[in-house]
């Protein structure tokens, strides 16, 4: 796929990030990581980003990426297949050539982690994996790997195939300093951890659309609030913020890393075979499953 043709096929529809299941020897599982794609794609979104922060990419291997994305390739079906990027320049160079001949569309280039950076090299590693791949390239503004709307526009300049902004920062100056000074060049996405609390606050700093963690489990729910975001129906969405998303929240922040975990265990609790998550995160405890569980039951 054109990186051109990705970025308007992303622009405005919704985005999710599917979870990566483990077996009971901590080892990619893909047959359960098909039959949870195969369950998601027929659903109308726009792509799904395999290996993205909810696949735990912090905890895969570089091979286990490029076999998340194999398995990707020939499990979803009716839209393109972005995988996630990072880690240090070479590693994520290599990845992305790698994932691109595993048969990706696009990657999302995560944060480097860990140490602090100048925003110059920041700007170097993203110009890096550019020139690393023909695949349309989605710099994920977060953590360690914050850009200015000046490094994206000259970065934007000299590298066609960076198609996308999605930011996780919660900093609205920025974002809408970079909306405002790129306009149609990038697709904008909304990726605070689950962004349907804040979607509202960023559609009016320019960012139309935003990836949905939830959309692993209650894929309805997820694409019902999209629709009535992209209506401007905010008393329907103010509703299912009261009723669903900010249940959710509660749970997700009872403790540090739940936000990939609640999200993995509300995949379980649907059927599939989602296995656990790896270490350093944690699982949630039985009477926070139960929690999961009455949240999902009231959505039906």
């Amino acid at each position: 796929m054109a990186p051109n043709e990705l970025r308007e096929i992303i622009r405005e529809g919704l985005l999710s990030f599917p979870v990566t299941p483990f077996d009971g020897e901590d080892r990619f599982a893909s047959r359960p990581f098909a039959a949870h794609l195969e369950w998601l794609s027929a659903y109308p979104v726009a792509g799904l980003i395999v290996a993205g922060g909810t696949g735990e990419l912090f905890s895969l291997t570089p091979a286990e990426v490029v076999e998340v994305v194999r398995t990707a390739r020939q499990a979803a079906t009716g839209g393109p297949v972005i995988a996630g990027c990072g880690y240090g320049t070479r590693i994520a160079c290599d990845m992305a050539r790698e994932i691109e001949a595993a048969g990706g569309d696009g990657i999302l280039l995560l944060p480097h982690y860990l140490t602090e950076a100048p925003a110059e090299g920041i700007a170097t590693r993203i110009r890096a994996v550019c020139k690393a791949t023909s695949m349309g390239v989605i710099v994920y503004n977060r953590g360690q790997a914050r850009v200015t709307a000046e490094q994206l526009a000259q970065l934007a300049d000299e590298c066609p195939n960076l198609i996308g902004f999605k930011d996780g920062t919660g900093d609205i100056d920025t974002v809408r300093r970079v909306t405002v000074m790129l306009g149609d060049r990038l697709s904008y996405i909304g990726g605070m951890p689950t962004h349907e609390l804040f979607a509202q606050a960023y559609r009016g700093a320019g960012m139309p659309t935003y990836s949905s963690a939830v959309f692993n489990f209650v894929p309805e729910v997820a694409l019902k609030f999209h629709g009535a975001f992209q209506k401007g129906d905010d008393a329907t969405c103010e509703q299912m913020l009261r009723d669903f998303y900010y249940p959710f929240a509660r749970i997700r922040d009872r403790k540090a890393g739940y936000a990939v975990s609640a999200v993995k265990a509300g995949v379980r609790l649907r059927g599939f075979e989602a296995g656990p998550v790896r270490a350093p995160l944690t699982d949630l405890s039985e009477e926070e499953m139960d929690m999961m569980q009455k949240l999902i039951d009231s959505t039906k």
